[in-house]
């Protein structure tokens, strides 16, 4: 199950609106929205415990590994990052349509391609003129 079919489902179980979710987290209906219908995942981990907490669910089955990841590239890249890692993992998801590797190694390859896009992107900011960097990025980009 997706993350939206996750939040949509667990949000009607609790006989909520979108509205009132969106009070409940502190963002707003269109972020809801976004979630369950846009396929969009939130961009503060925060949100993910916020909404276990209102859910009542374990936090695990909101957060799969590639949402995780999702995440974290927005943390550390935006919106730009965030979209990348999604292909990232729709690309590689694709690789094993086939079903030739066992699930350990589809794990094992997935993280590694996900260790692989962030160090990559890493390396690449050491790179990046300073007047191409955010602003809150320029201060660190000499470590």
């Amino acid at each position: 199950m997706a993350f939206g079919e996750k939040i949509k489902s667990l949000r009607k179980s609790k006989g909520m609106n979108q509205t009132q979710l969106a009070n409940a987290l502190g963002v707003s209906p269109r972020t809801i929205r976004g979630w369950e219908a846009e396929g969009r995942y939130p961009k503060q981990h925060e949100l993910y415990q916020k909404l276990a907490d209102t859910l009542e669910c374990d936090i695990s089955y909101l957060m799969t590994e590639g949402e995780a990841f999702i995440t974290e590239a927005a943390e550390q890249y935006g919106s730009r990052g965030a979209k990348q890692a999604q292909q990232i993992l729709e690309q590689a998801a694709a690789m094993f349509a086939g079903g030739e590797l066992t699930d350990d190694d589809k794990t094992a390859f997935m993280d590694e391609i996900q260790m692989l896009y962030l160090d990559s992107k890493k390396r690449a900011k050491k790179f990046t003129p300073k007047k191409y960097l955010r602003q809150d990025d320029a201060s660190g980009a000499e470590d």
